[in-house]
């Protein structure tokens, strides 16, 4: 195992957890959620927690097999593995770059049938009148500054565990997919890495997601979060641009 690259992955892995954290949906409806329903700062934090970790159990079960993939590819062509790893995390550093740079920054969920687009909030909110229904709290696509509008939406107080199973359904089937490429990079630890890649997932994501849900909670909801959420793709491009060529000059 070089110690090189395998510290790279678990670095990218994180760094890539926390940042898709960013998201606004990712931490804004718990907020919300929490005003409406009058919780304790504690308890939105407990939610906030298992619905992220509903998010990294999906998340880790497309990984497996994504992983066995990985894991019967290099066990066929194990000294040509290095390159196609690499090649392919390359390639995929070069479409966050791209999409970076073409003003698509949005989030592509693969299950939860929606994109998450960036939208300028300097001039007026259009809204239409069913943007923001009680029902539909996963389409918050909002800037922190509009919480409060957002919690006048919620007319009345729904039960606990229906708004608690809304919360951990949406983020269960919208995995975190820029963790994918990770999960195969690291099939050449076998199990026990992909095992230690999963940990790195569920301590960055849920990380993530209760910092800046604490954040607001705090009445920080002012801190502007776009710099983060703006480059997230590049950052992540960077990421593994960089380990695939670290793959592909120390592994082979």
């Amino acid at each position: 195992m070089n110690d090189v690259v395998f510290t790279t992955l678990i670095v990218t892995g994180f760094i890539v957890a926390f940042l898709h954290a960013v998201i606004p949906t990712h931490w804004l409806p718990f907020v919300v959620a929490g005003r409406a329903q009058r919780w304790s700062r504690v308890k939105t934090l407990v939610v906030t927690g298992i619905a992220g970790s509903g998010h990294v159990l999906f998340t880790t079960a497309l990984g497996v097999l994504v992983a066995w993939g990985g894991i019967a590819l290099n066990a066929q062509w194990s000294r040509a593995f290095p390159v196609i790893a690499g090649g392919a995390l390359v390639l995929v550093g070069v479409f966050y770059f791209i999409r970076q740079f073409t003003g698509r920054r949005g989030h592509v969920h693969l299950f939860s049938g929606h994109t998450h687009h960036h939208h300028s909030h300097d001039g007026d909110h259009q809204h239409h009148p069913n943007d923001h229904d009680e029902d539909h709290v996963h389409h918050v696509d909002a800037h922190p500054d509009d919480v409060e509008v957002i919690e006048k939406q919620w007319s009345h107080r729904s039960s606990d565990w229906a708004v608690i199973a809304g919360l951990f359904a949406l983020l269960t089937f919208s995995p975190c997919e820029a963790f994918l490429p990770v999960f195969l990079t690291g099939a050449k630890y076998g199990w026990a890495g992909f095992a230690f890649l999963s940990a790195v997932l569920a301590v960055g994501t849920v990380a993530g997601m209760v910092t800046f849900t604490w954040l607001t909670l705090l009445g920080l909801q002012r801190l502007r979060f776009e710099a983060l959420e703006k480059y997230e793709p590049l950052i992540i491009s960077g990421m593994f641009c960089l380990l695939g060529i670290i793959i592909i000059l120390f592994e082979r």
